[in-house]
């Protein structure tokens, strides 16, 4: 085997005061005898996770047609439109080194990267070949304020907003990625289909009148890394992938957690990340040795060749936070500020006001707790409530068919001081109100929470519960605006957000094992006076029914059980980062 293709599973005796390594059976090994890499390993790394996986590359290059190529329609009186077509399928492939079904998109795993630029339409027509519904959302886009183009929840993507895409179907996402730039993913949001695949990269380039606020890269690569899993079988190895760069030359990395549960330590041996953005925002720029990463996030690294260009570098990707004991280890918070001068699409997401200076109009403490068993089954809630989403109508058509009873706008600002039930119970909010939230982790584990339709300002986190004097410590001068962040167990998050946009949009946790058993809500924002719907666009022409609507649903023909009719797209330029973590093994085999 060759030098530059070896692989290392190591795993990690993190119960020794000093860590060794120990090779995974099956393995493949590089030339020569492993106590080398070994001896270069144990002086770098002081794990204290279960296992880390290893990930060579010497040289790392985004190789020609990495990214999916759109159809890009121009047309001189609007804006670019990119096409795109998904089909989602089955295969069989071995992220783990034993074969498996996976969901695949366009036949690979994982998907394509799309790739489009500031202020394209972008038509995504995704296919089902699954023998089960499918939906896909967009993390991240779509979250800039003040954007008219927004004015769609129907796009979203999530069980609330849209009917899911039966088996054998299709369905055409439609939406403008209006004044936004960055790294963003696109992965399934029904069942666990997130835990199958299906998952691939979103980037939005800068056009080219809008100069970068650092030096232009000489190339760009998406990174995606997350737990995986199997069942009925043991790990014995994995796939590997080899990327090429050249020696000196600075690297655009964009690395996207699409992981089920773990928060991932990133880093690549011997290099600096200098980060440069989060979720389509521009960050002061700092060296980092390595970067946390939680379930949800995307980050942009600037990374130089910088080293010895005869080695080999490791690409590391190591759980954290899984073993409860480890928090007592953790010592504190790093905000990510915003970069004021960057030159970006907007580098102040909410326009030309400054959040710390805007009134709170509502305040919301949303409490996560471990799952509990709800009427015989086993649930998970926020501030009491579990949110049930089988065979539903999704939120607002039901308002605009006048349907009664689909959902009810009794969710609790607080805790409930009673026992937990299902239910369909969304928030009631006014355009335009800033709204302040509090995420209060009671769980055992780290979690992310996500808000479609919107970024927000990251504002506070500590330990213990919030109070009101909490807002004392709160960062009202440059706090990252995204829309993605991670709640520690025994502590809080707090946020800020500008509710201008339109709709009904899904809060949740992005831990599938507690959003599946319903760790989420909805946020529905109407505007009273958009008697010409200005502020929302009307359903689509192509909208999916169920539920109570499902008689409205006009047949559709079903794609043919042959071979694929979407024409073969280049390979997307994917290093699948795969780490290990016990936590949701348990769930999974409920």
């Amino acid at each position: 085997m060759d030098d530059a293709a070896c692989y290392f599973c190591i795993e990690v005796e993190s119960q020794k005061r000093t860590t060794t390594y120990e090779m995974l059976p099956g393995a493949p090994t590089c030339s020569g005898e492993a106590v080398a890499p070994k001896r270069q390993l144990k002086a770098m790394y002081d794990a204290t996770v279960d296992r880390e996986c290893l990930l060579p590359f010497n040289d790392f290059r985004s190789q020609a047609g990495a990214f999916a190529d759109p159809t890009v329609v121009l047309d001189e009186a609007s804006d670019p439109t990119a096409n795109y077509e998904l089909e989602y399928s089955y295969i069989t492939a071995s992220p783990l080194g034993v074969p498996q079904q996976v969901i695949a998109v366009n036949g690979k795993f994982p998907g394509p990267t799309l790739n489009v630029t500031t202020n394209y339409h972008v038509i995504v027509n995704v296919k089902n070949r699954l023998d089960e519904s499918l939906l896909i959302t967009w993390y991240n886009i779509m979250t800039l304020p003040g954007i008219e183009m927004r004015r769609s929840s129907w796009q979203d993507g999530v069980l609330g907003t849209n009917c899911p895409i039966p088996s054998k179907w299709n369905w055409t996402y439609h939406f403008q990625v209006k004044d936004q730039i960055g790294s963003y993913h696109y992965v399934p949001s029904t069942n666990f289909q997130r835990a199958a695949g299906g998952f691939g990269g979103f980037v939005v380039t800068n056009r080219k009148v809008i100069k970068l606020p650092f030096d232009m890269p000489d190339e760009d690569m998406v990174i995606t890394i997350g737990d995986w899993f199997t069942r009925n079988h043991s790990v014995n190895g994995i796939n590997h992938t080899t990327l090429n760069v050249d020696p000196g030359k600075t690297y655009r990395i964009r690395v996207i957690n699409v992981g089920v549960s773990t928060c991932l330590n990133f880093r690549i041996q011997n290099h600096s990340l200098l980060l440069a953005e989060a979720e389509g925002h521009y960050t002061s720029q700092q060296n980092y040795s390595s970067f946390d990463i939680h379930v949800g996030q995307s980050y942009s690294f600037l990374v130089t060749m910088d080293q010895n260009a005869s080695s080999d570098f490791y690409v590391v990707a190591s759980p954290r936070f899984v073993d409860q004991s480890e928090w007592q280890r953790v010592t504190g918070f790093t905000f990510i500020r915003m970069n004021n001068s960057a030159s970006g699409a907007r580098p102040n997401p909410q326009g030309s006001f400054h959040y710390g200076s805007i009134n709170i109009t509502d305040t919301y403490v949303l409490r996560s707790v471990p799952p509990v068993m709800i009427s015989g089954t086993r649930r998970a809630s926020l501030n009491g409530i579990s949110f049930a989403n089988p065979k539903i109508t999704p939120v607002r058509l039901a308002d605009r068919h006048n349907v009664k009873g689909a959902y009810k706008l009794n969710f609790p600002k607080t805790p409930l001081n009673e026992p937990p039930r299902i239910a369909r119970s969304i928030i009631n909010e006014t355009y335009k109100a800033f709204v302040e939230i509090v995420l209060q982790n009671n769980d055992t584990v780290v979690q992310s929470f996500h808000m479609d339709g919107y970024s927000f300002f990251v504002v506070g986190m500590a330990y213990g519960n919030w109070t009101e004097d909490s807002r004392g410590s709160y960062n009202r001068w440059d706090a990252i605006s995204r829309s993605t962040t991670q709640v520690f167990p025994g502590g809080w998050t707090a946020i800020l957000v500008y509710l201008d946009n339109v709709g009904a949009w899904n809060l949740r946790t992005v831990n599938l094992d507690r959003w599946y058993l319903g760790q989420e809500t909805y946020i529905r924002i109407i505007n009273p006076e958009d008697h010409e719907q200005k502020t929302e666009l009307p359903v689509p022409d192509n909208a999916l029914f169920c539920g109570v609507l499902g008689h409205l649903q006009r047949p559709q023909r079903t794609l043919s059980s042959a071979g694929s009719t979407i024409q073969e797209q280049s390979m997307s330029n994917y290093l699948m980062i795969v780490a290990f973590a016990a936590a949701v093994v348990y769930v999974m085999m409920i």
